[in-house]
């Protein structure tokens, strides 16, 4: 079993990092492979609704880590994406990524673990939070918790790794997405498989 851990910021060993890397050692103390893909420092091109992820198999735009990070994703058993926090929300780059990702991918990602961890010097870590678990519930993802939201506080890393509470909470993370993920194994070698969908799918717009 391996998790992807999507670390957000453009600073590839920064405080994001710092976070991920603490949930990663703890992943591979519980037995699970963990990888850091970082998306980089560059643009990140924003999805245009083109539609032609479903004919290609892939992303259209090939400029940025997006189809890189996509191929990685969907050969793990779980995802973990890390944030900065900028102005109370999750990094723009990170944002147009997942959202090319979820498009291009979310067959693939769907009934996969998810969960979120946000870095943040002081505040905006709840509303960040809930801007990047809204991908892993509109996906069949069960969501993975810890004993405390998942975030950490610093404007260095120095600084992360003496958030102590901060750092237990992402070997935490990384305990309950191991045990989640041994817990579904477990019940697909008993013949538990995830629910097929209910067809066909309604989509209700409210202009009638």
């Amino acid at each position: 079993m391996k998790v992807l851990l999507i670390n957000g910021s453009p600073h590839q060993r920064g405080c994001t990092y710092t976070a991920l890397a603490e949930v990663a050692k703890s992943l591979e103390e519980n037995g699970v492979g963990a990888e850091i893909a970082w998306i980089g420092a560059g643009a990140v091109h924003g999805c245009i609704a083109c539609g032609k992820c479903g004919e290609l198999g892939r992303c259209v735009f090939d400029g940025d880590a997006c189809n890189e990070i996509r191929a990685k994703a969907l050969e793990a058993d779980g995802l973990i994406v890390g944030s900065p926090v900028y102005y109370a929300a999750p990094n723009g780059a990170l944002l147009s990524l997942l959202q090319r990702l979820f498009y291009s991918g979310s067959a693939a990602l769907s009934h996969k673990p998810g969960a979120c961890v946000v870095s943040a010097r002081r505040a905006g870590t709840t509303a960040s939070l809930d801007a990047l678990q809204k991908y892993f519930t509109i996906n069949h993802m069960p969501l993975v918790s810890s004993q405390y939201w998942c975030m950490v506080h610093g404007n260095t890393p120095e600084e992360v790794r003496q958030d102590k509470e901060g750092m237990q909470i992402m070997r935490s993370l990384g305990r309950d997405m191991a045990w989640l993920l041994r817990c579904i194994e477990a019940g697909r070698q008993a013949g538990i498989h995830p629910p097929a969908p209910e067809e066909p799918r309604v989509f209700t717009n409210f202009i009638r």
